[in-house]
């Protein structure tokens, strides 16, 4: 069954062109041509197995996760950070880091403690307004 993907991706090459100047072909090793109809649908696949583990919430559109869970005290604190932890060991395991300089958190409720949260070493920006899908949330 896989043959007919294997065989759409063998033989791929590309080159860099930057002022007129072009590198070498270059065989590409892995990743889907980009616009091609089968990209996103092999994406979804692969990422299939992304919350398999988290204890809280997921949201997935494209590239985007949002994970999303009610804080009331420290265990459930701890809960969301584990899940962070769970997505670095995820995206680690299938060479596909977050990038987590554009993570954030948004507290919602009025007696949220606002907790810290970190993924990779990096304290998530604590934001009070969002724009994501062309929405804005506050």
């Amino acid at each position: 069954m896989w043959v007919w993907l294997k065989e759409w991706l063998k033989g791929r090459k590309q080159r860099v062109c930057i002022n007129g100047c072009r590198s070498d072909w270059r065989d590409v090793t892995s990743g889907v041509p980009q616009g091609s109809a089968l990209g996103p649908v092999l994406f979804l696949i692969f990422i299939n197995d992304l919350e398999a583990t988290l204890v809280n919430s997921v949201l997935k559109f494209a590239d985007d996760t949002k994970l999303f869970g009610k804080v009331d005290n420290d265990i459930d604190r701890r809960s969301i950070q584990n899940d962070l932890y769970r997505l670095i060991d995820w995206s680690e395991k299938w060479q596909m880091p977050f990038n987590t300089t554009k993570c954030k958190v948004m507290y919602l409720g009025r007696s949220n403690s606002q907790f810290q949260y970190h993924m990779n070493n990096h304290t998530l920006e604590a934001v009070v307004e969002e724009k994501d899908l062309a929405l804005h949330y506050q």
